[in-house]
């Protein structure tokens, strides 16, 4: 304020760092305030595994069916996250003009990306703690080392974030609508998450075992069911997933 009791102005952005802080903020707010995205998110995993735990439907082999639910079911919170509820919302965001006009913000195209990221993980952090509650409350016993599950989360996070942008930025928002719950059915049914990959026929487990989602359980599953160190194969696919889907993102994902 000068002498005169007038402001003065200080034209310019803020930092960097407030502004990601700030659409992160906002992001994680719209995420959590959007009740199909918590029936997507929250609601079906937790009933997933709340249903096939207390009532014998699938045969998941030895032991008890919670140790074998549990982490196929955090990774199917993953990927409705990072994957399916993520592209839905950057593809109706693209089609309305949201992104465009965030674009031409002081925020950087990479910075928004940063903020969303940042919101998928915050989501994520919410549905493991409430998933772990509900399975520990069923008998779940889980093993392994949790920088492994850490490591597997982040990759599967990495992995799914780049499909569901890729999607959203290069298709119209009613199409990303309709393929992105169609591939969370698909993975539901044939990535492992209920129905062990055992159950299909060997030439299909191959194909089906290279997908982000089986590996992210399988690798869940290796370390929290049967305390594997480092489930290195499934690091591994999750990687290559992450590398080519974030990689295509960028190249392709159109802001208009």
């Amino acid at each position: 304020m000068t002498a005169t009791g007038t402001f003065t102005p200080r034209p310019g952005a803020a930092p960097l760092a407030r502004m990601i802080r700030a659409q992160a903020a906002l992001e994680t707010r719209m995420l959590l305030r959007n009740g199909e995205q918590l029936l997507l998110t929250v609601v079906i995993p937790t009933l997933l595994l709340v249903l096939f735990s207390a009532v014998d439907i699938i045969d998941t082999g030895a032991g008890s069916a919670v140790d074998f639910l549990a982490p196929g079911v955090l990774a199917l919170a993953v990927m409705s996250t990072a994957f399916t509820g993520q592209a839905i919302a950057t593809g109706f965001e693209r089609r309305y003009g949201v992104l465009k006009r965030l674009a031409a913000s002081p925020l950087p195209r990479w910075g928004l990306m940063t903020a969303k990221t940042c919101a998928v993980l915050v989501t994520e952090v919410l549905q493991i703690a409430l998933l772990t509650v509900v399975a520990l409350a069923l008998g779940w016993s889980p093993q392994g080392n949790p920088l492994a599950v850490a490591a597997l989360l982040v990759l599967g996070t990495a992995a799914f974030s780049g499909l569901g942008l890729l999607m959203a930025g290069t298709l119209r928002a009613e199409a990303t609508l309709a393929a992105a719950n169609l591939v969370f059915l698909l993975l539901l049914v044939g990535g492992g998450v209920i129905v062990p990959l055992t159950k299909f026929p060997e030439a299909a487990q191959t194909v089906l075992g290279l997908l982000p989602i089986s590996a992210l359980s399988d690798g869940l599953r290796a370390v929290l069911q049967h305390g594997a160190a480092l489930p290195w194969g499934d690091l591994g696919v999750l990687a290559v997933w992450a590398v080519l889907g974030l990689g295509a993102a960028a190249r392709f994902f159109r802001w208009e």
